[in-house]
Order: C-alpha cells, then structure tokens, then sequence
C-alpha cells in the first residue's frame, strides 16, 4: 500500500512542467532558463591544461563560446569542459537551468553544476540570426 506521500510523488510533490523560453524573452542578470535552441558555431577560446609534476592535481579547462539560436534570435552560449563536446555545429539541445552572465557588456548564456544540457532531435524551427542577444 502506497503511503500519502507517495502518491503525492514524494517528499518535493509532483515535478513542475518546466516553461520553455525563446531567446529574445532573455534578459541580464536572469537564470532558471529552459531553453531548446541549435548550435550554429563554437570555437574553443581557452585551452588550459599543463604537462609535468605540478599538472598532477589541477583539471584541465577548456572553454568554448557557442552561437546558439532559436527562432528568435541567437545568442553566445560559454561552454566549459565537457560541454564543449556536446555543444557541435548542427547540433539541437535543450538547456535546463540556464542562466545570464555578462561578459564585457554583452550577455552570455551559461549552464552551471545546477543546469543540464540534453541532445534532442533536430530543430523544427530555422534560426533568427540577425538578431544577436550578445551584440
């Protein structure tokens, strides 16, 4: 016999249905984004990783700057380490938890420990790429 709590679906309740958002509805200093947007280019702009003794307890970083779009517009999302290898050209996902950062006055899109980033199919929608969120 299943306990109260238990239908309810457990100690946090049911899950929220998250609300998806288009890249044009993101603004400074935000973050809680769901977001399904496609890869257009990313070029890695840090490489940080030393060979040798002192190597031995540091991670390497990689850093790579993603222009990512929807049907809205487009906008450069920072990857970091191992997003840098699901974040390809061609490439359609879903960010969950996103948030803005700002990077010399412009804004950039950024998923944390907090965030995910998923793989899905490819994208329904052609991307609005003269309207730069990061321009």
């Amino acid at each position: 016999m299943a306990t109260e709590q238990q239908k309810q679906g457990g100690a946090g309740g049911a899950k929220r249905k998250p609300v998806f958002t288009k890249v044009d509805q993101l603004k400074p200093g935000t973050s809680g984004h769901t977001l399904t947007a496609k890869v257009l280019t990313s070029e890695t702009v840090l490489h940080k990783g030393r060979a040798g003794a002192a190597a031995v307890h540091l991670h390497p970083t990689t850093i790579a700057e993603c222009l990512i779009g929807d049907e809205t517009g487009t906008i450069l999302f920072t990857a970091r380490n191992e997003q840098v290898d699901v974040m390809k050209p061609g490439t359609t996902v879903t960010l969950r938890n996103a948030k803005i950062d700002m990077f010399k006055g412009s804004m950039r899109l950024a998923v944390d420990k907090w965030g995910r980033i998923e793989v899905t199919g490819p994208a329904n929608f052609t991307v609005k790429e003269d309207n730069n969120l990061s321009r």
